[in-house]
């Protein structure tokens, strides 16, 4: 009965918060302050699905890069494709394209588009994820791996001025349903998803993580072996999650695109999933809520330091994150629970015994010893 009382106090903030971010924050920020918040709230989406992996599962992604890039190019491409019957995106005829690429054909369409979003990162993880975990690699093998795929395909991306404009990228996105995309009220609707969005993200997390299934993944962080040595397959469950991630990452990477409008291989650059990494860190792995807090703490922070401070504001950066790891190692939101303060709910107090000094059975006997 309590453990229901606290969901439903969960689910209530959640909400509460979700319609303070849609009715109250657009009577207080300016438009670009709004979009702004759009877009961090679309990278709070993919720290999400990253303290899914590395914080519940112990899989540190370097990667993650790559589907949040996939998804923000799939809607780019959907986006640039809104033109006359027979024409090309304005950037192939600049490399003599005249006939539009097989694989660009599908995203004409809106819902294949939005299938692509969320297949094609979530698949590539998933294949990616079914390549190492079958043969037991895990750690700092795991990372280098995807580190070593995000060069890959940011270096493809990079090279593309045919298919993808190359550094470039895709940009100047046009209409969308009629709508002009840069339009403040076509913003407001992209704005109002994004949160809807990470709501239900943090709810499909949230349930994930819970249970015997979460309990699972918690194991498979702590002791790999002995999940394997008590009949479970970790292999399974590690592709499962990490193809969930994955998708995340791409819902995230089409709500960054269409409020920034545009998309480059600058997303799959090495130093952006690193980034990502640091968001959850300094809000607190294994955390949820704290993978949010981080995002927007963190791109806060950039934001106004690279205001104020334009040529010094990466050693901010950097401090910041060089006091978490060595002052608040579990984050903001983990030292917290560790006072006992919980955003939600006040965490539950462990049926066992830390010590055999402190079991009130061993005390007795020691005082009665003799008697």
């Amino acid at each position: 009965m309590r453990k229901k009382g606290g969901l439903l106090i969960e689910v209530g903030v959640v909400v509460a918060i979700a319609l303070s971010l849609i009715i109250v924050m657009p009577m207080v920020l300016s438009e670009f302050r709004l979009n702004l918040l759009g877009r961090f709230l679309a990278l709070a989406i993919v720290a999400l699905g990253i303290d899914l992996i590395w914080g519940y599962t112990g899989l540190l992604s370097l990667g993650h890069g790559i589907f949040f890039g996939l998804g923000g190019y799939a809607i780019a491409m959907y986006l640039k494709l809104q033109v006359p019957t027979g024409e090309l995106p304005d950037f192939m005829g600049l490399y003599g394209v005249t006939e539009l690429p097989t694989f660009w054909q599908p995203f004409y369409s809106f819902p294949l588009t939005m299938a692509g979003v969320v297949l094609i990162p979530g698949l590539l993880a998933g294949l990616l994820g079914y390549l190492v975990f079958r043969n037991r690699i895990k750690g700092v093998y795991f990372s280098i791996l995807t580190q070593a795929a995000t060069i890959v395909f940011f270096n493809f991306f990079n090279g593309q001025q045919k298919l993808f404009n190359g550094t470039n990228g895709l940009i100047d996105f046009t209409t969308l349903f009629g709508a002009t995309v840069s339009d403040a009220k076509t913003q407001f609707v992209f704005y109002t998803l994004t949160v809807m969005f990470l709501a239900a993200t943090y709810g499909i997390c949230r349930w994930l993580t819970s249970g015997r299934f979460g309990r699972l993944l918690i194991a498979i962080r702590d002791d790999e072996s002995r999940v394997r040595f008590s009949g479970y397959d970790p292999t399974d469950f590690k592709v499962l999650v990490f193809a969930v991630s994955g998708a995340i990452a791409g819902i995230a990477g089409a709500f960054y695109t269409i409020q920034s409008g545009s998309v480059s291989p600058r997303a799959m650059d090495i130093a952006f999933s690193i980034e990502m990494v640091i968001w959850v860190a300094v809000g607190g792995r294994a955390t949820l809520i704290g993978a949010i807090v981080g995002t927007l703490l963190v791109n806060y922070a950039r934001t106004f330091l690279s205001e104020q401070f334009a040529e010094i504001w990466l050693f901010f950066q950097g401090a910041l994150f060089l006091i978490v790891v060595t002052v608040l190692p579990d984050g903001i939101v983990g030292w917290l629970r560790s006072q006992n303060i919980s955003l939600f709910q006040r965490p539950q107090q462990i049926a066992t015994y830390p010590t055999l000094e402190e079991d009130p059975e061993v005390k007795h006997e020691r005082e009665n010893i003799g008697n």
